[in-house]
């Protein structure tokens, strides 16, 4: 960015660049464990698991992996749970065996799983016991291709204290986990006692392959080395000042990459603990927070709405929290005033994308604006480019966002198409065409005013269309398919899908509405399906989704004008 305007407002006593580990992920856990051994790392409904104690399941892990399962450096590996304990584990775990994390969506079908196998590569998975009989079609499926080992963990093997918080159902389920060749409890697996070999993958190695979509229906692998992974973990404690006695509440999802970096991969490196909650609950929450004191706490604009909607919120002490700070979504300003009436904290926003492993911009915690994706953090390079000409664009103009950094993905898996076709070179450097329109102001904040790509937000996930859609032509009713956005007063936007049936096929919209939510993950599945004869056709053939889009805006603003009469 030419304009400095920004360090203005930079947090203080803060330097403007910041001078990354060269070392392995995990060596921050072998750090945490040396410098704290006996300090919870991970509380789990009141369960503790130490930095000792979690470094040593770490690498009994990556033993079995290299040792039975044939984990080799570089090769990929699949982890689909919930946040927990052993998610957290499995990720260190290979890491350890100099092996590539891949984390899945756990409300991934086997329709949708099959893809991140077929693709990656992978010949082994963690998956969790709830979550494996969408896993285990997938297993051996090839014969002795394709995926050949499954690690199954039980959440409630790392619930060993009692507790009087509400435990969901499928986390305190006694193990039940098939005797199937090539199918092995995680305890058994950690039992083994295999010890892993050397410590080789370096910065420049890839670590984390999180899948994004696009335009195109199939999902892409982003490939993050070490250091990419590094940048936003370590970029992200030290933005919001924090340390070693930091505390802090995680229930975003791991799988995503600001819950990966923000709320598990940063703790860890800076000997922090966190409270990890399997799923959302706000009476839980709001009890841990009290419980342990958390003072730092990543979350969505939906988890905040829902917490601070309780009514039982102000019978409990929030006065250790210190930093509140999420993305996905722009807190409305009313949700936004509530939270700092109740405890003087701004809700602090901020920016980035898979291909970013997490923020390129954030709020400055003393200077927070709303409804704002912050300015850009440490060593990045952000512009507002043309779309068209990617000419930099004045303060004030809006356009795409481009950004250049150290947590900017090598680029995409086994996909060089794509990969060129995201990047261009301004000025001799590489930039990150993020799709996103945005402006900046007088204080070199960003806004964001528009999308260039086309993607519909629901409750702060990604939906991208094309992938829906793909999915959708495997039902045999259905001819043609366009997927847009409908407004949604708790979701902000839904997934409402236009179909035309094929001629002699008899389905009611309600059936195909059914058969999306069987074969795809819940967040993706069209709620809202409306039949109609044809959709709108471009010269060249190709379905007008814009014009479609546009019109359901007209439709919601309509409704909305009525409401308000």
């Amino acid at each position: 960015m030419t304009d400095a305007a920004h360090f203005r407002h930079w947090p203080p006593r803060t330097a403007h660049r910041l001078t990354l580990p060269r070392t392995n992920v995990f060596h921050n856990a072998e750090v945490s464990a040396a410098r704290y051994p006996d300090k919870p790392f991970i509380v789990f409904y009141d369960s503790v698991l130490t930095f000792a104690g979690f470094k040593a399941e770490a690498e009994a892990l990556a033993g079995y992996l290299q040792h039975v399962c044939g984990v080799k450096a570089g090769d990929r590996v699949l982890l689909d749970m919930q946040n927990s304990p052993q998610w957290v584990l499995a990720f260190y775990a290979i890491l350890r065996a100099n092996a590539v994390v891949v984390p899945v969506n756990p409300m991934n079908r086997s329709d949708e799983l099959r893809h991140y196998v077929d693709d990656t590569g992978a010949t082994t998975a963690f998956v969790a016991q709830d979550l494996l009989e969408q896993m285990l079609p997938l297993h051996r499926e090839h014969g002795d291709r394709g995926l050949q080992h499954l690690i199954v963990a039980t959440y409630s093997d790392h619930l060993t204290r009692p507790t009087d918080l509400r435990v969901p159902d499928f986390v305190a389920a006694p193990r039940n986990v098939p005797a199937t060749p090539g199918v092995v409890a995680w305890t058994d697996a950690r039992a083994a006692g295999h010890a892993p070999g050397p410590l080789t993958a370096g910065p420049d190695d890839p670590c984390v392959m999180p899948y994004t979509s696009g335009t195109t229906g199939a999902p892409k692998g982003c490939v993050h080395t070490h250091r990419s992974v590094m940048s936003t973990l370590v970029g992200g404690v030290v933005w919001f000042g924090r340390s070693q006695d930091s505390v802090y509440l995680s229930p975003l999802p791991f799988f995503h990459v600001t819950g990966m970096s923000g709320s598990m991969n940063g703790p860890l490196y800076a000997g922090a603990t966190v409270v990890v909650l399997a799923r959302w609950d706000r009476d839980v929450a709001v009890r841990c927070i009290e419980r342990y004191r958390v003072d730092t706490w990543q979350s969505i604009t939906a988890m905040m709405v829902d917490f601070l909607a309780n009514p039982d919120l102000a019978k409990h002490d929030l006065s250790s929290l210190q930093v509140t700070r999420g993305g996905g979504a722009a807190m409305p300003e009313a949700v936004a005033r509530r939270l700092k009436e109740l405890v003087g904290l701004d809700y602090v926003e901020g920016y980035g994308m898979s291909e970013t492993m997490a923020a390129t911009h954030l709020n400055p915690p003393q200077r927070a604006k709303p409804q704002c994706l912050g300015i850009p953090v440490f060593d990045v390079d952000a512009r507002i480019v043309d779309p068209d000409t990617l000419h930099e664009l004045p303060q004030g103009e809006s356009g795409e966002i481009v950004v250049h950094g150290p947590q900017v993905m090598r680029g995409y898996w086994n996909n060089p198409e794509a990969t060129a076709a995201a990047f261009v070179e301004i000025g001799g450097k590489r930039f990150l065409r993020t799709g996103d329109l945005a402006r900046v102001d007088a204080d070199g904040y960003f806004f964001m005013t528009d999308r260039l790509k086309r993607m519909i937000n629901a409750s702060g996930y990604k939906v991208w269309p094309a992938e829906v859609e793909a999915l959708m032509y495997r039902h045999p009713a259905i001819q043609e398919a366009c997927v847009i956005a409908a407004r949604d007063e708790k979701r902000g936007e839904t997934v409402k899908a236009l179909v035309v049936l094929r001629e002699g096929h008899a389905a009611t919209e309600e059936e195909i509405a059914a058969w999306c939510h069987q074969h795809m993950a819940v967040y993706k599945a069209p709620r809202i399906v409306k039949f109609v004869a044809a959709l709108p056709k471009s010269g060249s053939g190709k379905v007008m989704w814009r014009e479609l889009q546009d019109a359901e805006g007209r439709r919601s603003d309509l409704e909305s004008n009525e409401i308000q009469r």
